[in-house]
């Protein structure tokens, strides 16, 4: 018999067929083979512990057990009946499958399925690897055996079985909380980006500096990560020129790599899909269009320290690392700021020879959402607006027109010419991120000027 792996009637509780090889000695068995198993698509649930039940005589029955945590489920030697209940919160709450097990037999068992199972022989070893160590006043919800409305078809009838005082306590369905499922936290719920994924992901946790503060490393450690399993870190340092002072560089590197580097090492721990957002700053802007695999080459401390974040980001197993550019959405940016000096009728000098693509907010978040429920492979993904690549002053006229404003109104300068007085951070020449591999995914960009259109007409709505 082949190894497989087999889909059941509960959502991501799957069936293992182990090649079990037998002689005149015995038997061996891969009992759990990481490599293999995952390519059939099992989860990398990343085990930590191994724990082993001696059932010393047939009948004894164990459940229904619903721990925070994935399972792989087996036995050494002898026979269970095992039976499983979805216990999460859902349209599957209460669903049923049960299985025989022998040693040919093993079982992934996802966080928030309840677990049970019946020796069928005497000495049966049951063996199971979890992905948490056990914790200390951790409760979780319970089954009754014998509830009526799951009616689970035990082989020996359970007044004939062994049975523990605490687990014939256990309640009812109806009595049962479900157990809610592992949810989204937002980091940087304040900021531009932040509101746009709040807005998206309405289910998610949404937290601001004030709640949960990436440069605060006791605070991160002490964060129930156990309750999420994806988060979008949208938190950042982004004041680009007070980056380039002694106090800001600092606050930079806080934020923008150490925070991140502690976000990496608590993802790898609790196995959390980590989504980072980061910049074009990390590039020096001497290509015209960035590919995701261009070595880093930061000119200023603020992109030297995104830099560093990301690299700290790639060290998480379970990582999307989203560089985006030139970022408009609700708050201070470039394009309000551009609408407004049209409103006061104000005629701008804006820069023309710094080129790249808008990118939404909304267009990010939507963009997240793609790569998270499309299974697309983790890793690093450029993500903006598409069309054209323009300048500054090039979005500076669309604006102005926009306005009902002359676009001639906006007069074109070069960088050089605009940073003169000025306390200015190196800036990339070109910012324009190639979008091929996010495209590769089924995903394709917005227009960066149709969603610009969109944008001045929101503002200028009462």
């Amino acid at each position: 018999m082949a190894l497989s792996v087999e889909a059941t009637t509960i959502p991501d509780l799957l069936v293992v067929r182990l090649p079990v090889h037998e002689d005149n000695r015995g038997w061996f068995k891969e009992n759990w083979q990481r490599e293999k198993m995952l390519v059939l698509g099992l989860p990398d649930f990343q085990p930590v512990q191994n724990n082993v039940s001696f059932n010393a005589r047939r009948g004894a029955t164990r459940g229904i057990h619903t721990e925070p945590w994935d399972k792989f489920v087996s036995v050494s030697s002898g026979r269970v009946f095992a039976a499983w209940v979805d216990m999460r919160e859902g349209d599957t709450f209460g669903a049923t499958f049960s299985i025989e097990i022998d040693p040919s037999v093993a079982v992934f068992v996802p966080r928030g399925v309840g677990n049970s199972y019946q020796a069928l022989e005497d000495g049966t070893v049951y063996s199971y690897l979890v992905n948490e160590h056990w914790r200390a006043g951790e409760s979780y919800p319970a089954l009754h055996l014998a509830d009526e409305t799951v009616a689970l078809a035990w082989p020996i009838p359970l007044d004939q079985a062994d049975l523990s005082e605490k687990d014939l306590a256990n309640p009812r369905l109806g009595d049962v909380t479900p157990m809610p499922r592992r949810r989204t936290l937002i980091t940087g719920a304040g900021g531009q980006l932040g509101r746009a994924l709040a807005e998206a992901f309405p289910q998610a946790h949404a937290v601001t500096r004030a709640e949960l503060d990436l440069t605060d490393t006791e605070a991160l450690q002490a964060w129930p990560w156990h309750e999420y399993d994806v988060v979008l870190n949208a938190a950042a340092y982004t004041a680009v020129d007070l980056a380039e002072s002694a106090e800001g560089r600092r606050d930079a590197w806080a934020a923008n790599a150490v925070g991140p580097t502690v976000l990496a090492r608590l993802a790898r721990e609790h196995r959390v899909t980590l989504v980072h957002y980061s910049t074009d700053y990390v590039f020096d802007g001497t290509v015209e269009e960035h590919a995701e695999d261009e070595p880093l080459s930061p000119l200023g401390s603020y992109g030297q320290s995104k830099a560093a974040g990301d690299l700290a980001t790639t060290t998480a197993p379970r990582h999307y690392l989203l560089r985006t550019s030139w970022v408009v959405g609700d708050g201070k940016n470039f394009v309000r700021t551009m609408a407004d000096l049209a409103a006061r009728g104000i005629s701008p000098s804006v820069v023309s020879d710094q080129l790249g693509r808008l990118t939404f907010t909304e267009e990010l978040a939507r963009a997240t959402r793609h790569l998270l429920t499309s299974a697309a492979a983790y890793g690093t993904y450029h993500v903006s607006n598409g069309g054209d690549v323009t300048s500054w002053a090039d979005v500076a006229r669309v604006v102005f027109e926009l306005s009902g404003r002359d676009p001639s109104d906006v007069t074109p300068i070069t960088a050089a010419e605009y940073a003169v007085g000025k306390e200015l951070a190196p800036r990339p020449t070109h910012s324009a991120l190639d979008l091929t591999r996010l495209r590769a995914t089924g995903y394709e960009p917005a227009d960066a000027r149709e969603s610009l259109a969109s944008y001045v007409a929101a503002l200028q709505r009462p």
